[in-house]
């Protein structure tokens, strides 16, 4: 995070900014924020209160220990946990998510993801895209496609924030990035590089002030003399970054100390310890809660990681003790998510995927672990206004590939950005040689009709 400190002070908007202000850290590929901004002007703004958050499971997520149980394999494939029924006659999913069960109605479980590469990272949560395939710049991930394509929704509240924190695995930490479209559409992060207040090279507000009256003074006799109107347009931008940097709309969002503590406190464990062992991201409640409160603020697309999902087995613990820890407090934290959205008239709005990028092998392994398995996966679906209260696809008893409704990643995608209201048959974004790009290859991958 970022300190700015400075006295008592009023703005054009009326609200004075007492003591301080803080703000996340500006990481968003080396531009200043004032290019950012007059880049992202160029995408236009529509208004929309469509949004997406991705909880992205680093590591890998064991599906036949979370929706897809197989009581009919042997034991060295079957694993340790029982399925419980849920809300939703015929639908059953791991014991030890017993709050998801309570409202599966408002739920898609998906056991016939297809076409992971698998590779160990965030790549194809965030962008649908095999990475050993990209165009010069690289495929950009959604956050920053809906980015260029919607624009920011206010001027002060960037469109795509990224809250997953650094990793060793530097993959498993990546909010998605901006690729051919460029750094202007790339993750505002605020856990950037660290969960720490840094203080801006000493600047109060009093000096980012007079600093604003000095460059003003300085570049007054070229706006004197500019016939193109180019100088009054920058300016315009400074304008606008300074009322990021002093606004308290995007400061409020991620202060979780303004939020009812009954409200965070359902959001579950919330320590920024890493979740399991070396190179792990946090079990964060409080990313799922920010993420909520930034959407509210404007945010279009917030990504982040969940916990550490990678479970090879000793000397770092079994599959099964590692799942006992990790699937209730996930249940716990996207229930109260998808609870605190409906509260808020914002589930229709709001779109939800939780998923990670590949899953486990079917048979456990001499560890009591089980490795990768990229042949099939699974994912959860919400809110956005799809048909919830039922489970897609099925694989063949000992879990090991799909036999009924595969389902591809890039579909996934194309029914995310349907809910976001826009139409990968027709939209396109433009690479660095000027060709227009499909969001994803519409030809083969439509919105799931299932779901819409």
């Amino acid at each position: 995070m970022l300190t700015i400190h400075g006295r008592e002070m009023q703005f054009c908007d009326g609200m004075t900014r007492r003591s301080f202000l803080k703000i996340g850290g500006l990481a968003m590929g080396g531009l200043s924020l004032p290019e950012v901004l007059q880049a992202q002007s160029a995408s236009g703004n529509p208004s929309s209160d469509k949004a997406l958050i991705m909880i992205f499971l680093s590591g890998g997520a064991p599906h036949q220990d979370m929706y897809d149980l197989k009581m009919d394999a042997p034991v060295e494939i079957r694993g340790e946990f029982q399925p419980i029924s849920t809300s939703v006659p015929g639908i059953h999913i791991c014991e030890h998510l017993p709050r998801m069960a309570g409202m599966m109605q408002d739920l898609v479980p998906i056991r016939s993801i297809v076409g992971s590469v698998g590779r160990h990272d965030a790549f194809q949560c965030m962008t649908g895209r095999n990475v050993a395939q990209q165009p010069q710049g690289g495929w950009p991930s959604i956050g920053a496609t809906v980015s260029s394509l919607h624009g920011n929704k206010y001027p002060e509240i960037p469109a795509f924030v990224g809250l997953s924190p650094k990793m060793k695995t530097a993959g498993w930490g990546d909010p998605g990035q901006p690729g051919f479209l460029g750094a202007a559409h790339g993750a505002f992060r605020p856990n950037g590089d660290a969960q720490q207040d840094m203080v801006l090279k000493d600047i109060t507000l009093d000096r980012l002030s007079d600093r604003k009256t000095l460059l003003t003074s300085f570049d007054r006799f070229r706006r004197e003399a500019d016939s193109t109107g180019v100088i009054t347009g920058l300016d315009a931008f400074q304008e606008q970054a300074l009322g990021i940097l002093t606004s308290s709309r995007l400061a409020d969002a991620l202060d979780l100390e303004q939020e009812d503590p009954r409200t965070r406190a359902r959001y579950g464990s919330s320590s920024p310890e890493p979740a399991g062992y070396g190179d792990a991201g946090p079990l964060m409640g409080d990313y799922l809660l920010t993420a909520r409160r930034l959407i509210e603020s404007g945010v279009r697309v917030v990504t982040l990681a969940y916990g550490r999902w990678d479970w090879h087995g000793r000397p770092h613990g079994t599959n099964f003790e590692n799942a006992r820890d990790h699937l209730p407090n996930l249940d716990q934290a996207v229930t109260s998510l998808l609870a605190d959205l409906k509260q808020r008239g914002m589930e229709k709005d709001v779109s939800v995927v939780v998923w990670g990028e590949f899953g486990r092998t079917p048979k456990i392994n001499k560890n009591g672990g089980r490795d990768h398995w990229p042949q099939v996966s699974s994912a959860l679906l919400a809110g956005g206004g799809i048909r919830t209260g039922q489970v897609i696809g099925a694989t063949n008893r000992l879990g090991e590939y799909a036999t009924e409704r595969p389902v591809h990643f890039q579909e996934v995608f194309a029914t995310l950005y349907r809910n976001l209201g826009i139409h990968t048959n027709e939209a396109t974004v433009t690479d660095l040689n000027g060709r227009p790009r499909y969001l994803v290859d519409h030809n083969q991958h439509k919105p799931m009709p299932e779901l819409v």
